[in-house]
């Protein structure tokens, strides 16, 4: 079940907002201008099912954002808990960055915690299975893929030359709670 902690920057271990109510999910993220909404598939996805068949599946979803949002590519990315680089990816994705363009991501299944540095607050996302996070360019933000991944997303990008990452240099993100 999707998820949102919001804490005061500076006050990591209590925070003010916890709640796995979607719509008050949504319109806590929608009022520091956070994408979070729901897909459903047009067809049912078999285990395993490919990039292809992932894309198809929710082929209206993705062109919809791709004309709404001028996206130029979109991709699927896969992270099992056998991963040969899940431990380099995952230290990686955990410094606080920012990019110049929306991060974009639905979770096809699975699930990971984006956390989005914003106003003087820290909004820990439990993302999973159905749920699409959009955090805008340019917004500091981390993702915590956990200690063994398992999930499938597809990414869109404005970019051609897709994930490029400005770091912070910030130790924020080692402050706050780490996915399981």
């Amino acid at each position: 079940m999707s998820e949102l902690r919001v804490f005061d920057e500076g006050e990591a271990s209590r925070p003010r907002v916890h709640t796995r109510d979607f719509e008050t999910i949504r319109r806590e993220l929608d009022a520091v201008g956070i994408r979070f909404e729901r897909w459903e598939a047009r067809q049912p996805l078999k285990p395993g099912a490919t990039q292809a068949e992932i894309l198809e599946a929710y082929q209206d979803s993705v062109e919809r954002l791709k004309k709404e949002r001028g996206f130029q590519s979109v991709d699927v990315l896969s992270m099992v808990p056998d991963h040969p680089d899940k431990v380099a990816l995952r230290k990686k994705f955990l410094e606080e960055h920012t990019h110049s363009e929306d991060e974009v991501r639905f979770f096809v299944e699975g699930q990971g915690l984006f956390c989005i540095h914003k106003e003087g607050r820290v909004f820990l996302v439990l993302c999973e299975k159905g749920d699409l996070i959009g955090v805008p360019d340019g917004t500091p933000h981390w993702f915590d893929m956990g200690p063994h991944p398992r999930f499938t997303a597809i990414r869109l990008f404005t970019n051609t030359e897709g994930w490029v990452a400005r770091f912070t240099g910030s130790d924020i993100a080692s402050r706050f709670p780490r996915a399981g």
